[in-house]
């Protein structure tokens, strides 16, 4: 059921997402100041492309990820979070669309703080 779902989430808009979460990380990685938010785009990419059978955890948060948490979300992370939540209103208005919808959800709160969260399997 996991792959079925994936595979319908690719199709009907998962891989736009995953693509400019993609390229966000390549942007950021282009910028020297952005270099420490790569690796949280990237991830945040592939959970985009394939969110079916996965969860966000809480990885070991330090001092310094406190502080670029902080500044993505003053300066990106709220309106990533907006943009999530919007499709997982529009997505919840059907039936069909409620499990994508909770798919958007759990983008949206990755969004807001991306720095040291994981993606686990479950």
């Amino acid at each position: 059921m996991r792959l079925l779902m994936n595979v319908l989430w690719f199709i009907l808009g998962g891989w736009i997402s995953g693509t400019l979460w993609l390229l966000a990380g390549v942007i950021l990685a282009i910028t020297v100041v952005g270099l420490p938010w790569t690796p949280a785009a990237f991830r945040i990419a592939g959970f985009s492309y394939w969110p079916f059978g996965k969860v966000v955890v809480e990885r070991d948060p330090g001092a310094v990820s406190l502080l670029l948490n902080i500044l993505w979300l003053i300066l990106a992370g709220w309106w990533l979070a907006l943009h999530h939540l919007a499709l997982a209103l529009a997505l919840a208005v059907t039936i069909i669309g409620i499990p994508f919808a909770w798919q958007h959800v759990k983008l949206a709160v990755l969004s807001l703080t991306p720095v040291g969260k994981g993606i686990a399997e479950v």
